[in-house]
């Protein structure tokens, strides 16, 4: 019963994502990470909740560079697949 309520959370989580754009989804997949990883790390340190903090927007941070990485590649694709397309 225990694990039934973690995995129940977490596609309740994820099916409230769909209507949000990349970015918005990306930078809720790092905050939400980093601030489980946080939590983690500072529980060790003795203090979770300061670790969490941190962690949300350290992760906060990586995933807006990672959509801005996503970004920067979908656009060099459609430049190189635009003149691919016009030498023909």
């Amino acid at each position: 019963m225990k694990a039934i309520l973690p995995c129940l959370m977490c596609g309740l989580l994820l099916a409230g994502c769909t209507g949000m754009s990349d970015t918005q989804q990306r930078a809720l997949t790092g905050t939400a990470g980093g601030a489980a990883a946080g939590a983690v790390l500072g529980a060790i340190g003795g203090n979770a909740g300061l670790g969490a903090i941190a962690g949300a927007g350290a992760g906060l941070v990586g995933g807006l560079i990672y959509d801005h990485v996503k970004k920067d590649q979908q656009s060099a694709y459609q430049q190189g697949y635009a003149a691919g397309k016009s030498s023909n």
